[in-house]
């Protein structure tokens, strides 16, 4: 058998961070690429560890992928595309190994569409049956992360996925929407991709997990909340409309659904973070 690269590191700057200070965004979290021959489903792999002698609550804004994760706790997880905020209260010692699917690419690894697992988390055993049996706890007694990945990546081998044709449109979608802060409707959509609003509306319900629509708005939310953080937000309205709101008002609505903050809270939310280092708030996105 030939053999393979080991994964490299990823050291790109993650996105969807909440609550922490910019320059301390990539330090408790390390990201790998995946193996070559895994590359168009898995956009990289993600490793947490932590060791806090008080409570910590982590927070982060979800992008729209699949992702598996595996927990020194021994609790091994299908979470699906979330359409709220995540946030999780962190205590002790701990680790976590996930694997991050590109949007669409998990669709090859489940008989089912993706989004039955929307807002969900099932666990690896429901979802994949006895061919995971014991999995987890071969992945979390690897101390090093790339042993762990090396398991993860074996498995995900057995399942010989190939990429069809409607997990490419949605894959070239979802990163031109990601790419492309000018992307603000979906006709733009089915225009540039000479497709018609009822075949990207399937495809995306069973490839993604949610509509085009959403991952409009949700990518724009994200460049909304890193404007934000960088400081170089001064008018609201100006803002909206160049992330395609037809008003403030709008905007201001989202933005606070999803971060918990109107943008101007946030901004102040995220200065007394910055000035008291104290209350920093744990891993990062991935």
């Amino acid at each position: 058998m030939k053999k393979r690269d080991k994964v490299r590191i990823k050291r790109d700057k993650p996105r969807g961070v909440l609550n922490v200070r910019a320059a301390d965004a990539a330090r408790a979290v390390t990201r790998y690429w995946p193996s070559a021959d895994l590359a168009a489903f898995v956009e990289h792999y993600w490793i947490v560890r932590w060791d806090l002698g008080e409570p910590q609550t982590a927070e982060t804004v979800p992008h729209p992928s699949v992702h598996m994760v595996f927990e020194s706790s021994g609790r091994s997880e299908i979470v699906g595309v979330m359409r709220t905020k995540f946030t999780r209260v962190l205590e002790g010692e701990g680790r976590v190994l996930g694997t991050k699917f590109r949007p669409g690419a998990f669709r090859p690894f489940v008989p089912r569409p993706v989004s039955a697992f929307t807002d969900r988390r099932v666990p690896v055993l429901e979802v994949f049956g006895a061919r995971a049996g014991g999995l987890g706890t071969r992945v979390m007694e690897k101390a090093g992360d790339r042993e762990g990945i090396e398991v993860v990546e074996a498995f995900l081998r057995r399942f010989r996925a190939a990429p069809d044709e409607a997990m490419a449109l949605a894959g070239r979608v979802a990163a031109r929407v990601a790419d492309d802060r000018g992307i603000t409707r979906v006709d733009q959509l089915v225009r540039e991709f000479e497709t018609n609003r009822r075949r990207l509306q399937r495809v995306f319900s069973e490839y993604v997990g949610v509509s085009p629509k959403w991952i409009i708005q949700r990518y724009r939310l994200l460049d909304a909340a890193e404007r934000v953080a960088a400081g170089t937000v001064v008018d609201w309205a100006d803002l909206a409309l160049d992330l395609g709101y037809a008003d403030q008002a709008h905007f201001v609505r989202d933005f606070k659904r999803l971060v918990g903050h109107s943008p101007a809270e946030y901004a102040k939310h995220l200065v007394a973070t910055w000035m008291h280092p104290e209350s920093d708030r744990g891993p990062r996105d991935v």
